[in-house]
Order: C-alpha cells, then structure tokens, then sequence
C-alpha cells in the first residue's frame, strides 16, 4: 500500500482559501491557491495530500449539502479537478474527507424532510426521525444530530438507498476526480457493516484505494481488523507527543510506544500504519501547545520515526500558532505564502528519510534506553535497522545502551558512527542511526 510509505500533508480548504465562513452562495475559484503550494508541498517532502473537506456544505465543510459538488466558494468540479491532475503530476497522491455519518441541514433530502414530513419519501434516509417533537430550529420535528450537534443530521447508513447513494458519490470522485483515498470522518461512530462494504466497493473500483478512519480512543488494532480499513488516526499517541515534552517525560510517549507496536504479544496495535500528528484542524497547533519550542523538532522527529504514516498540517511545518480555545477558526486560518525556516528543513530531511527507511515504514518498535529527558528506540525489520535517539535536556548527555557490534551512518547528517562505549547525544537533538 503506497499509503505505508509516504508523508501526508493537510490542507482544510474552506480556511486555506479564505473562504467565508457561511456558503454565500458566491461561486469563487479558490481552490486554485493549491497549485500555487505544489512546489512547497514538494520541497517539504509530502507525496500525498488529505483534503478536509472540499464538497457543499452550509458552513464549515462538514455538514455537507451535496455530495458530488465542490464547494462553490471553492470553485466548480472542473477547478478541483485540475488541480488533482496537477498534484498527480507531481506525484503527490490526494486523498478526500468521507463525512457519512451525518449530513447539513441544507442537504437535499434533509430539506425534503422539512418540507413534507411524514410525506417525504426521504424520512428513512436519517436514524432517527420523530414528528411529535421539536429542533432547536423549531422545525416541527425532532431528529438525531451527531454528538447533540443539529446542524449535523445523522444519516441511517442501515438504508441501502443511502449506502447507495454514498458509493454513487465515491465513483464519482474517483471518476472525476481520480482520488487515491478516502479518510473517514468521525469512523468511530460509522456502521461497521457500512465500513466493511465501503471497503470492498472502494477495492473493486480502484487498486490501493486508502482507507483511513479517524477514532479516538479504544484498541486500534481491534478496530482496523472490525472496521476493515488500513488505518485510523493514533490519537492515543498524539496526546503524548507535547505531554511528554511539557513535562519533560520521555516515559510517557514510549510507554505507550510500546504499549500499541513493542514486541511483546500483548501490544495492541503491531503491524498497523497509524495516521501520526502533531497537531490538525480539530486541535491547538503544536506550536501554541508546546512549552518550549526548541522542542518542535524532536518532536516532528519522533513523529516521523514512531511507527505510523506522518502527517503535517499545513502552516505547522514552519510554527504557526492557532489556539483551540479561540475557536476552530483560529486553527484553519489562511496564509498568503508558505514560509520556510529551520524547522521546515528539519521537517523536509525527517520526510525524505522515512520515505527511503524500509525500517521506518515497516520495522518494528523496541525501546533501548529510557529516562525522564532521553530516549533511544529501534525499528528494525529483516531489511534494515534504524537507531533513534533523543536529547530533550539542555545539557549533553553520555548515553551507554546496548546496540550489538555495529557502527552506523547518522541519515540526518551522513557521518560515521560508532557505539563502542556509548554515544554522545548533544543538547535539544534527535539522531538518527542507520546500522551497516
């Protein structure tokens, strides 16, 4: 699966482009402002792009209106198609937001249901539907929303009208479009029966057509094997990532290491391709989250060495700061041009080397040596073996751990490396080690 072996990069649209928060109706063609991004995506090291997302809807994306439109203050379908071409050429995979669990208010057949009620030939399409009550848009009616949200109207994925429908739109976006993938919104809450016929509809329509889902809590592995999908996002490890730096806790991040991928039999999540982040449109940006952000690359640094598919949302690769507390909003801002500094060459290097490491898209995870402010952990597999090592502490530190007899080529730096006696892992620094 190409997905394994390659560094996503996430884009919100509606944000990126500026567009107004409500659909005004005013078709604009800003989705156009990707192409402009291309080189940069390059450069950064991305081959492949997740799209929060792109079709009508009446505000924020996710409560969609039409499934087969993009987004008129995105632009037409032919504006988005484009741009994809562009991208494929590029050879920059994309990959859709799936939002299937609920629909807007404005949907078609939603509105339908408003307008008729019990008439509607459409009543059955949403979960739960009762016209002896009320909204809090006093409709008249009282129906299902995700989560107490009613802006967001839960569908009834038990409908093989509305399943229909759904695959109906995704051989559109693959016909017109030519996606490489979907990710699906709120996974956790989906139909598995849905899911496992998503699957193989999606598998009958394109070779290596990504599936991954977005869960929060649970057993991942457990989840992959019911849901039928190739991956979920690892938000168990994402929480750990800035609270092990804040608290100065290596324990925190690799105990749960080892918890999900470690060798033991018990780990929950061996052998998975987890989505790993840092940060995304639905949480405080990394660089407004960490305490110290001399941090920001040992932290992209585990990011993309931890067992996983690395993901980078966009403006975070040079330290843009958005706090969640300020709103959603604050998170999916628009920039005019992407910046580069230290941090994004230091992300650009961490990319092209777990694009090349057979250990780092496959290996497996064994912890080596860890204390409150440093850690050295493997990823081996029959192929290749890679060391990691971080230094989170102000100070140099000796560290003495046992590698076998080997020397090794540091990846980030091409330098000889030998481990007879110990290593020497400068202050604020992650080394990465390829065993000869």
């Amino acid at each position: 699966m190409w997905a394994y072996e390659s560094v996503f990069y996430q884009i919100y649209p509606l944000g990126f482009c500026g567009a107004p928060f409500e659909n005004d109706g005013v078709e604009e063609h800003r989705i156009n402002k990707v192409i402009d991004w291309i080189p940069h995506i390059k450069k950064l090291g991305a081959n492949a792009i997740y799209f929060s997302p792109v079709f009508e809807s009446d505000t924020h994306g996710y409560n969609t209106r039409d499934y087969t439109k993009i987004d008129c203050r995105l632009g037409t379908n032919q504006d988005f198609a484009k741009v994809v071409d562009k991208l494929h050429k590029e050879d920059i995979k994309v990959v859709l937001d799936g939002v299937f669990n609920h629909v807007g208010r404005g949907f078609w057949a939603f509105q339908d249901v408003l307008k008729n009620r019990e008439n509607s030939p459409y009543v059955n399409w949403f979960a739960r539907i009762d016209f002896g009550g009320n909204s809090n848009y006093n409709d008249g009616l009282w129906y299902e929303g995700w989560e107490g949200n009613y802006d967001l109207v839960k569908l009834n994925l038990k409908n093989p009208d509305v399943v229909n429908h759904i695959f109906d739109a995704v051989d559109g976006w693959i016909d017109e479009f030519d996606i490489d993938g979907i990710r699906l919104d709120v996974a956790y809450c989906l139909d598995y029966d849905f899911l496992r016929a998503l699957r193989a509809h999606c598998d009958g329509k394109k070779q290596d057509f990504f599936l991954v889902g977005e869960v929060l809590h649970g057993e991942y592995g457990r989840m992959l094997q019911e849901m039928n999908i190739h991956s979920v996002t690892n938000y168990q490890c994402y929480k750990g990532l800035y609270s092990a730096f804040n608290s100065r806790n290596m324990f925190e991040i690799v105990h749960s290491l080892l918890r999900m991928f470690g060798p033991e039999d018990w780990t929950v999540a061996r052998g998975t391709h987890l989505l790993s982040f840092c940060d995304n449109h639905d949480v405080t940006r990394i660089a407004s989250i960490v305490n110290d952000e001399r941090y920001l690359p040992l932290i992209y640094g585990m990011t993309f060495t931890m067992p996983g598919i690395p993901i980078v949302y966009y403006g975070s690769e040079w330290g843009a700061k958005g706090d969640k507390s300020a709103g959603d909003q604050a998170l999916r801002v628009s920039f005019g041009e992407p910046q580069w500094n230290e941090l994004t060459d230091c992300i650009a290097k961490l990319a092209e080397i777990k694009k090349n490491s057979k250990a780092l898209n496959y290996g497996g995870f064994r912890s080596l040596l860890l204390q409150n402010e440093q850690c050295i952990f493997e990823r081996a597999c029959d192929e290749e073996r890679v060391l990691v090592a971080i230094n989170m502490s102000e100070n140099d530190f000796m560290a003495y751990f046992d590698a076998g007899a080997a020397t090794a080529r540091e990846l980030i730096t091409d330098s000889e490396h030998s481990f007879e006696g110990g290593s020497n892992l400068p202050s604020y620094s992650i080394q990465i080690w390829k065993i000869n």
